[in-house]
């Protein structure tokens, strides 16, 4: 592979063309190092007889030709377009395909429903540790509804209604939302929904949505109280927001919509018909949880094109794992052997004092993924590390925890005191329940401890007993390939810390060399 291997990614999607940049090192890694989007508006152009007209085509083509050139700054070596529903709908489509190749030099793939499902669903199994669940992806012409049970695609539709469709269907404008004009959508979503038995017969499953309507809600209910997390990707709705929302925008005009906080101005007027669609499948599904999936067509696309695996489907944790794959190999910092080293030490301290110390068993992923990324803050600064690991950790892409998990992960990796954690976390106090902060401080002291005993990063300890001597020493006996003067130092230095934690004084002894 090559060391920058560069893919475009254009979603000719029916409300929004979306481009996204994809950058795939020698060594696997993965990121998007660019993006954009513009309001097509592809459903709301059809006309009476379902014809993209030549002017749409024509800007359309302008649109993708600017989304070649951001490519090919990037030295992109393959570009990738693909059309949904509202080209998928045109009574012209082969025509508006074939001006559109003819204009730009792209070749465009027409995607069928099933195809829309099938790379939604890729894109969350991906970037989700979801099992069991439907995922709803509600696009400008089509919405897509898809039922997963252990990580398979069991059942899937493609539904001919979206927010710009609905919205033009039932004539609604730039005014308020009339009531009787909701219950009317409502109620025809309903039926169309009912043909579809299976969707109704796994009732308490949670909802995954994808695409711009729920990320548009998610941004909404997010400024609506101050929510400290921006991510959008594992964002999970407090109950009662969907009908809230939707009774707080129908009153107002688009005018008065465009103003609400979080809410994009080009998608003032279809976030109606959005929300009632998204309403019609969480009633529909009687699912028990609404949780937004940052990934979408695109990143599906690119997965299946760019990065295959068998891993897709397997069990829990596995999304989380390749997750820190790809940040520790974006970010190397240090030699991954000593990330190893630090991480199975983490975990033998964790495993050996954990039961005593009233630990619940969902800490131990928190300090396996926190020992194996505490580092990473060292690419800014080395002096800063704890807080630039915290920042990245906090900013950066990774998937498989949800936020409250990512916050604590952070916190432990990034833990260097009581005081400081307290002072790092006062922004996120929302989000943290009883007892996170001792949780904190015990898990960071072991990750501290466990970084102490490989300072000279030289892999010195083969092997570690742990023992706790009168209830007041904790030895930790090593078989050793050096004497580990710098981590006998280290521990000396952070054992009073440790003690106010723990409550033991950690002392290093040597049981053997080998």
């Amino acid at each position: 592979m090559n060391i920058d291997q560069i893919t475009g990614m254009i979603d000719i999607g029916s409300n929004t063309v979306r481009l996204a940049v994809y950058q795939v090192t020698a060594n696997g890694a993965f990121r998007v190092i660019d993006q954009g989007r513009w309001p097509a508006r592809l459903s709301q152009k059809l006309t009476q007889d379902g014809e993209l007209p030549q002017d749409a085509i024509r800007e359309l083509a302008e649109v993708l030709l600017h989304f070649k050139r951001i490519c090919h700054m990037h030295q992109a070596t393959r570009i990738k377009a693909v059309a949904t529903a509202a080209i998928r709908q045109a009574t012209n489509r082969e025509q508006a395909l074939e001006q559109l190749s003819s204009l730009t030099g792209l070749s465009i793939e027409l995607l069928s429903g099933e195809d829309e499902a099938r790379y939604g669903s890729v894109a969350m199994l991906r970037t989700m540790d979801v099992e069991d669940g439907f995922v709803v992806d509600i696009g400008g012409g089509s919405t897509e509804i898809t039922l997963l049970r252990k990580r398979e695609i069991v059942a899937s539709i493609s539904f001919p209604f979206g927010c710009v469709n609905t919205a033009r269907r039932y004539g609604l404008k730039d005014d308020a939302v009339p009531s009787a004009a909701m219950e009317q959508i409502t109620a025809d979503l309903a039926a169309q929904l009912r043909a579809e038995p299976w969707i109704r017969s796994h009732a308490g499953l949670p909802l995954i949505g994808l695409g711009g309507t729920i990320r548009s809600f998610a941004k909404i209910a997010q400024r609506s109280v101050d929510y400290p997390i921006s991510n959008l990707h594992g964002y999970e709705f407090p109950p009662n927001a969907l009908s809230d929302t939707l009774q707080a925008l129908a009153p107002l005009n688009v005018e008065r919509r465009r103003k609400i906080p979080g809410l994009s101005k080009d998608r003032a007027d279809v976030i109606i018909p959005g929300l009632l669609i998204l309403q019609a499948v969480f009633q529909a599904c009687q699912a028990s949880r609404l949780i937004v999936c940052g990934a979408g067509l695109r990143d599906g696309i690119f997965f299946e094109t760019c990065l295959p695996s068998e891993e897709v489907r397997l069990a829990s944790r596995q999304v989380l794992e390749d997750s820190i794959r790809n940040l520790t190999a974006l970010y190397p910092t240090v030699p991954q052997v000593h990330l190893d080293q630090v991480n199975r030490l983490a975990l033998r301290l964790y495993d050996s004092l954990a039961p005593d110390a009233g630990l619940p068993p969902s800490c131990r992923p928190l300090l396996d993924s926190a020992s194996r990324l505490f580092r990473i803050g060292s690419i800014i600064d080395v002096g800063d590390n704890a807080d630039h690991t915290f920042y990245i950790l906090m900013h950066a892409h990774w998937n498989g925890l949800g936020h409250r998990e990512m916050l604590l992960t952070a916190a432990i990796a990034s833990f260097k005191g009581t005081g400081a954690m307290r002072n790092k976390l006062a922004p996120y106090r929302s989000l943290l329940t009883d007892g996170d902060f001792e949780r904190i401080g015990k898990l960071g002291m072991l990750l501290q401890l466990a970084a102490a005993l490989d300072r000279s990063e030289s892999q010195g300890i083969a092997e570690l007993e742990i023992a706790i001597h009168k209830g007041k020493q904790l030895v930790l006996s090593a078989a050793a390939n050096h004497p580990l003067q710098v981590e006998r130092m280290e521990v000396e230095t952070l054992a009073k810390d440790f003690k106010k934690s723990w409550g033991l004084t950690p002392v290093v002894q040597i049981a053997k060399f080998v």
